[in-house]
């Protein structure tokens, strides 16, 4: 069996044929290639805008230089890339890592409780971790009762829904990012989206992707301005062409991921392997993740990790508490009660999750994990 990843991207020959086309035509980038895909993006997501940029990353800090202002405090989760809580230091504000509920999104009522307690709070960045949705219900109660300001981090998320909300709609915030990682559900190698139903969001981030610059029909040919102090975090035609053949195969790809899903919750049924929350149709699967007590089993996670690979299975760990990183610590952070998140990373682990994921390679998988749990 030749070694099966986490997750990886499925290039088919009219992706290919999709960037070769770009690559002959006169723009490779800042063409029309970079709003035809915002177009896309924005009706797929229902939502007003859509920028896109160099990365998730780029995504964040600009939504970051939008939204925040030096000093605010934001609620946001420890169970996340450390690109969503970096992007709030990148603008001086402060990151509170608040716990997260046993689906492993940050937990929506302990938000409430710490905005109870402080009403200087100003925002909160929530991520829906692994493809699963954040509650709409509860951000929209949250916006409406304490005027909080709202990002969601869609970068696992794209075609998840929750009710009538898709990921990337902004029904219930002010911005949702988007990542097209290789890993992602689409790809542009890599790559990243803001959305926002707000005009004037959309126009600071159009300032802010290109340098700060802004050209008016009643300048001179030459002339250009810069108004704010911006950056280069644009995208390429030639990633947005990728983007574009990729979208059309989006809820294919959701689809078989959902799949799999369900074929791994079925496998498991019964046994010490437990998902992390049962299917029910919302998520959009990025990750497969599962909770393991391994105080019950004589082997660790460290042994699981090295014996699956040696036997050509490459799971992950989705994520090491951000506020127990180095950099964190040396900025006053590690010491905050998280209970769940502490037992969550105890035990979790990712396993394979991707489009082109054979049923041979997905039934190895299962029958591989559960001999080396229980050997």
């Amino acid at each position: 069996m030749n070694f099966i990843p986490y997750g990886k991207q499925l290039i088919e020959q009219d992706d290919i044929d999709a960037v070769v086309e770009t690559l002959k035509s006169d723009y490779l980038t800042t063409g029309p290639k970079v709003k035809e895909f915002e177009d896309a993006l924005a009706k797929y997501c229902d939502v007003k805008y859509c920028v896109t940029v160099a990365n998730g990353t780029a995504a964040l800090h600009l939504a970051s230089l939008v939204l925040l202002k030096k000093n605010y405090k934001v609620l946001t989760t420890p169970n996340s890339f450390l690109a969503t809580s970096n992007s709030i230091l990148y603008v001086g504000a402060i990151p509170i890592f608040v716990d997260i509920a046993k689906d492993g999104n940050i937990d929506l009522d302990l938000c409430e409780d710490e905005l109870k307690k402080d009403s200087s709070i100003k925002a909160i960045y929530a991520v829906a971790f692994s493809g699963n949705p954040l509650n709409q219900k509860k951000l929209k109660y949250l916006k409406e009762t304490y005027g909080v300001i709202i990002l969601e981090d869609c970068a696992h998320a794209i075609g998840a829904i929750d009710g009538d909300a898709k990921s990337g709609s902004c029904t219930n915030s002010d911005i949702s990012i988007l990542s097209f990682h290789p890993v992602k559900h689409l790809t542009t190698g890599e790559g990243g989206a803001i959305t926002t139903n707000s005009q004037e969001i959309y126009e600071k981030l159009l300032v802010l992707r290109a340098h700060g610059m802004v050209k008016t029909a009643d300048m001179k040919p030459w002339e250009y301005e810069m108004q704010e102090l911006g950056f280069n975090y644009r995208i390429t035609d030639i990633q947005c062409a990728l983007g574009l053949s990729q979208l059309k195969k989006l809820d294919t790809f959701i689809a078989k991921r959902k799949e799999i899903a369900m074929q791994y919750d079925k496998a498991f049924e019964n046994t010490i392997v437990k998902p992390l929350y049962s299917f029910d149709g919302k998520s959009s699967y990025h990750l497969y993740v599962v909770l393991v007590d391994f105080s019950k089993l004589n082997i660790s996670k460290v042994d699981l990790f090295n014996k699956l690979r040696e036997k050509n299975i490459g799971i992950q760990l989705h994520y090491i508490p951000i506020n127990q990183q180095p950099y964190y610590k040396s900025l006053g952070y590690g010491n905050e009660y998280t209970p769940v998140m502490d037992r969550y990373y105890e035990e979790c682990f990712s396993l394979p999750m991707y489009p082109a994921l054979s049923d041979a390679e997905h039934k190895y998988v299962i029958k591989t994990l559960i001999e080396v749990l229980h050997a």
